[in-house]
């Protein structure tokens, strides 16, 4: 029996809401190159994740939510208060951007996030967050003192050719666009660090810039 116009509309309806309701529910986050996610956090630690619970906390608006609550080891700060971190929360589930750690306490992770009320850390999925022995020695040893002294530039992520910056502070982010990965050449091996002349530009290796390099005009 063939449907009728109101039954086709009805069925389009419901179909639209679901999706709608199933793109509400995701977590989306842009890439940010790893430079940039140490400049944006409060917080950014070496640490190890021993133990979870869920906690019964409030939001701003003093509505009861319910949260993670992650015990961790910190090994090292590289930015943050003058206190250890011991504890992290998160949303429960990954719809709404909760991050999962594995607490075995056999994992170290490189875990940056935000200070909130009460001096609590909060990270989500936005935030960087990865396995220690995922990350390259450049990014290790960039995060003692290149990756701050980038703080005052701006990584801008090619998003298609032809693209250039705008700007003498910013870098220009090709990976996804050459390489089709968020962890290409730049991510890995590369600060974006600012120079004499107040312009900035890629730098490579693990040592920081020496003079030289912060006091010429090209790299």
């Amino acid at each position: 029996m063939p449907l009728s116009i109101n039954g086709v509309l009805c069925t389009l309806t419901v179909l639209i809401l679901w999706q709608a309701e199933k793109l509400v529910e995701a977590c989306s986050c842009a890439p940010v190159h790893p430079q940039q996610a140490f400049c944006n956090a409060d917080v950014v630690i070496r640490a190890t994740v021993v133990g979870e619970k869920a906690v019964d906390t409030e939001n701003i608006y003093g509505n009861p939510i319910t949260m993670i609550q992650y015990d961790v080891k910190q090994i090292k700060m590289y930015k943050g208060p003058d206190q250890d971190i011991e504890e992290i929360f998160t949303a429960p589930v990954s719809s709404v951007c909760g991050v999962t750690f594995d607490t075995s306490g056999k994992k170290d992770y490189l875990i940056s996030g935000k200070v909130e009320a009460g001096g609590k850390m909060h990270v989500t999925l936005c935030d960087y967050i990865t396995p220690w022995e995922s990350m390259s020695p450049t990014q290790k040893t960039s995060l003692t003192q290149r990756y701050q002294m980038g703080c005052d530039c701006k990584i801008v992520r090619c998003p298609s050719l032809p693209c250039a910056i705008s700007a003498p502070e910013e870098c220009l982010w090709t990976d996804l666009m050459m390489e089709k990965q968020v962890h290409g050449r730049q991510a890995n091996d590369y600060a974006c660090v600012k120079r004499a002349d107040s312009s900035c530009s890629w730098y490579r290796g693990n040592a920081p810039p020496k003079k030289e390099f912060l006091d010429i005009e090209d790299p």
